[in-house]
């Protein structure tokens, strides 16, 4: 089977609302493109992700096998497995915990690789890149489109663009009634650009 060209629909925030929600099967296509690109960048040292892109054994296993479902390449690229990196995201359950439960909140609940999503872009933000390259995406929009797809509600809460790192954490501080920033707007922060400046 011959993996189908991998298109992006999202070009800006303007754009996104004109689109209708994804069904399981159109998601799950589209899944298997970012995944095949994530995992590829992984196995080209090209991330921040541990080997298995911060799932278990046995989730591993079945992403491994749903990407090649549609085609694409799972094992032509060699890579040693160190546990390094999955050891650094164990040392910070609790905020593991805390970046995934937010994930799954705004789920659009189409499809089980949603799931697989969200650990992903959990173990992700433990990087220290901006959140595509971290992923290994090609792009800022490609990685706005992943998160439209799968977390549409949290995308939509992204209404001034906010860098996508800073907007999750800034999600889980509001949760828990601990913001800690002290301007009285995201304009008259010194810090704006930090958390809106170009991610290109």
């Amino acid at each position: 089977m011959t993996a189908q060209p991998f298109e992006l629909t999202v070009d800006s925030k303007d754009a996104a609302e004109t689109l209708q929600p994804l069904g399981a099967r159109d998601l799950e296509r589209r899944n298997a493109g970012y995944f095949s690109q994530i995992l590829k960048s992984q196995r080209n040292s090209a991330t921040c992700l541990p080997f298995k892109l911060g799932l278990s054994d046995i989730e591993f296993q079945h992403f491994k096998h749903f990407i090649g479902s549609y085609g694409y390449q799972t094992s032509i690229f060699c890579f040693e497995n160190s546990d390094t990196r999955q050891e650094l995201l164990e040392l910070r359950a609790d905020e593991f915990n805390d970046l995934y439960s937010l994930f799954l909140d705004h789920k659009g609940s189409v499809s089980d690789t949603e799931l697989w999503a969200a650990k992903i872009l959990t173990a992700a933000c433990f990087g220290s890149e901006h959140l595509w390259r971290d992923l290994g995406l090609e792009s800022r929009k490609m990685l706005a489109s992943l998160i439209n797809d799968n977390f549409p509600r949290l995308f939509e809460k992204n209404e001034k663009d906010m860098k996508w790192k800073k907007f999750f954490y800034k999600q889980l501080c509001e949760q828990e009634g601990a913001y800690v920033c002290r301007a009285p707007t995201c304009e008259e922060c010194k810090a704006y650009d930090d958390c809106f400046g170009s991610e290109e």
